[in-house]
């Protein structure tokens, strides 16, 4: 069984999509797979009409519904609730071709060793087509170098084994945003990560309620998630590059904390550039 996690909040206008990408996957289809999908709507505390929505689609969606949290213990709870070999998850603003996941167990089941693997994506912001930069590309194998810098995996764009969960455990509930960055770090680090290089997902941007919008400086967060990583069982090199990106990260936030006149804020990534051994690119 293959569990599909969609974690939602006040995202009426865009959960009746997601699900329909879900249950229009061709894989789903067939007669020998019709019973190998778990739907999950997780409603993180919605107060719009996500709700009935949802509930339109009957018997096909498990719909669970939770006081407000976030993201992470959205997708936590899915997790626990999962039944299925396999877990992908789905942004509720984000669509999945029809061939996603077709696509993606013809890998797993031809390389039964793989634990994960993403695909490519087609990205949109307002109804446009964007292209990412060359810092966005995709990367396959051990990849932990290649996420360190951003966000690399989409979790929408992933199926795993879920096993994988009970290796590297689940998304950490203290972080308010950047739990995917975090969770692609410690699954780099076990890992290798399978790239299929189709663009079998759609990402939707621009939405005021994204939490890029809702934070500044989303580097604080990847900030701590790289400090957790030192934690990991690392080599001197994966040290040192995980320091360096630490190094990095604070002089941005320095710079960005010095122009809002956030004094305190600029000490705090001063004394982490010290701390990493940069105190001599302080400027």
């Amino acid at each position: 069984m293959i569990s599909v996690i969609i974690p939602t909040y006040n995202r009426a206008s865009f959960i009746g999509e997601a699900i329909r990408s879900v249950l229009n996957q061709d894989y789903f289809k067939r007669r020998a797979a019709a019973h190998r999908i778990e739907l999950l709507v997780i409603d993180d505390g919605s107060d719009d009409d996500t709700a009935e929505g949802v509930r339109s689609f009957g018997d096909r969606v498990a719909y669970h519904r939770f006081p407000h949290r976030g993201v992470s213990p959205a997708r936590n709870t899915g997790l626990e609730l999962a039944r299925g070999e396999f877990i992908a998850f789905l942004d509720s603003d984000d669509l999945w071709k029809k061939k996603k996941i077709s696509v993606q167990m013809e890998f797993m089941e031809a390389n039964p060793e793989a634990v994960a693997c993403y695909t490519e994506e087609v990205w949109m912001r307002r109804g446009e087509h964007l292209n990412p930069h060359e810092k966005h590309r995709k990367h396959s194998g051990w990849i932990f170098d290649k996420v360190l810098p951003l966000c690399l995996l989409s979790l929408s764009s992933g199926l795993f084994r879920k096993k994988v969960f009970e290796e590297i455990g689940c998304f950490d509930e203290e972080l308010p945003a950047c739990e995917d960055y975090d969770f692609g770090i410690r699954l780099a680090h076990k890992f290798p990560l399978h790239l299929i290089p189709q663009p079998l997902i759609i990402k939707r941007g621009g939405h005021q309620d994204q939490l890029s919008h809702q934070f500044w400086g989303m580097d604080r967060f990847r900030v701590r998630a790289l400090e957790k990583a030192l934690s990991l069982d690392l080599t001197a090199e994966e040290k040192r590059l995980v320091r360096e990106e630490i190094i990095r990260k604070s002089r941005i936030l320095v710079t960005g904390f010095e122009k809002r006149g956030k004094r305190a804020e600029v000490r705090k990534y001063r004394e982490l550039i010290k701390k990493y051994g940069g105190g001599g690119l302080l400027g």
